[in-house]
């Protein structure tokens, strides 16, 4: 055998071991986190019991949020359908009712939940992080038990599942190994002996459950979670929506909030503060709402001790020569005065919770603006909770305005009552104008 074929054989033998070491890293990297009772059989509960179970259920599907995703809207409720549109294509929401044909009345408890703690189907198979187990993951056992115990008392309904619509290679399934290798390990939350009772109680809803880091925390190209700047804020690229940073006091971080103002923004939609729109208004409206007293103050005291990061993010550069500013901002104060003062004041103060305050509110003068842009094009809606049960809706002023003037009015609100943020141009306006309100 002559040295080359020698050399060959051995760079081939090479290429061998490595594929086998990274095949075998993958398959060590997705077993599953196995629950000691994973292979058990427990004893059915009967009575108040059961009863009480399926009513905590209940409450933790409404906690997760379940069914904004697996209901189509004016569908039979869990029945799935939904389409969840992401960068990579469209997944469809599943069947949750107790249907043996297309539910999960066929499952079992253990079934349950190694979805939601190992992403895993019943049959094996890898789910798509469009559902979050990423985060639920965090979920007890006897959390996981009661929402299946919930979903299995449900009405079933026949309704078959849609398969995903997503592009090539996304499309792939096998690829999942590649991408839980890199952005998923399974495992129940732990609490912090360090913090009150309380706090942990928060932490375990707004990293299990609550999954606030699928919209609040910024993701790479193949869709993973930036963990380092967890709950720093993120872009919903296909809703073009901007949930804002939790931690940084620049956008909506919450370090200098009172806890009462933050327990009415979540349970209410409206608070002294700020008001939600958008996506956030869904999540009050269908979710958080109904969460106890206690267990939301226990998210405000979570959230409002979050790492706060010292530096302010870099400014985005100026659109306008200095020259032009004062012509933008004279621009906008005649809009503002023809369109806005009405509601929210010549003092940007607004009259609550009718009216949020414009002056010192941080959700408009974060770095990103497109939110502000939305809301003045497309217009913006608190949600109907019982705390607030007639919300005020901002109208839309996209047919009455021009890219120049929304973007005008906009950097007027944004350098206005003492606040301080970079102009926003025709071009940013006009990014979003075809694009309507989600």
């Amino acid at each position: 055998m002559t040295r080359f074929k020698r050399r060959l054989l051995w760079a081939f033998a090479c290429l061998v071991a490595l594929g086998a070491l990274v095949l075998g890293g993958l398959f060590i990297l997705n077993l599953d986190d196995a629950d000691p009772r994973a292979n058990q059989t427990a004893p059915p509960l009967v009575g108040h019991q059961l009863t009480d179970q399926i009513a905590r259920g209940a409450y933790l599907t409404r906690a997760g949020d379940c069914m904004a995703c697996h209901t189509v809207r004016g569908g039979p409720e869990y029945a799935g359908g939904r389409a969840i549109v992401t960068p990579f294509g469209t997944i469809y929401a599943p069947n949750l009712t107790p249907d043996h044909a297309t539910g999960i009345g066929s499952w079992s408890a253990n079934d349950f939940w190694r979805a939601l703690h190992n992403g895993k189907s019943k049959d094996g198979s890898l789910l798509y992080p469009a559902f979050p187990y990423t985060n639920y993951t965090k979920v007890s056992r006897a959390d996981a038990d009661a929402m299946f115990a919930y979903l299995q008392s449900i009405p079933a309904v026949k309704q078959s599942n849609s398969a995903p619509q997503l592009r090539f290679p996304y499309n792939n399934r096998v690829l999942l190994y590649g991408w839980r290798a890199l952005y998923f390990r399974p495992g129940v939350y732990q609490p912090e002996s360090t913090q009150s009772v309380e706090w942990n109680r928060g932490a375990y809803l707004v990293q299990g459950l609550g999954h606030c880091s699928a919209c609040h925390s910024a993701r790479n190209a193949l869709g993973g979670l930036d963990l380092k700047g967890e709950l720093g804020g993120g872009f919903i690229p296909v809703v073009n929506w901007y949930a804002p940073s939790l931690t940084s006091d620049v956008e909506v971080g919450l370090g200098d909030w009172e806890i009462s103002h933050i327990v009415a923004l979540l349970k209410t939609g409206v608070s002294p503060r700020s008001a939600v729109f958008g996506p956030m208004a869904e999540v009050v409206a269908a979710s958080l709402q109904y969460l106890h007293d206690d267990d939301v103050t226990a998210m405000a005291v979570y959230l409002k001790t979050l790492p706060r990061p010292d530096a302010r993010p870099a400014a985005e550069k100026e659109y306008a020569r200095p020259n032009e500013i004062d012509q933008v901002l004279t621009l906008g104060a005649k809009v503002y005065k023809d369109n806005c003062v009405a509601c929210h004041m010549t003092s940007g103060k607004g009259a609550l919770p009718a009216y949020p305050p414009l002056s010192g509110n941080r959700a408009i003068t974060m770095p990103s603006a497109v939110n502000a842009i939305r809301v003045v094009m497309y217009g913006g809606f608190a949600p109907t909770t019982a705390g607030n049960p007639r919300p005020y809706g901002m109208p839309p002023f996209a047919q009455d305005l021009t890219d120049s003037e929304v973007a005008a009015v906009v950097s007027y609100i944004r350098n206005s009552w003492g606040n301080s943020a970079t102009l926003v141009s025709p071009s940013d306006v006009n990014r979003y104008r075809s694009v309507p309100m989600e």
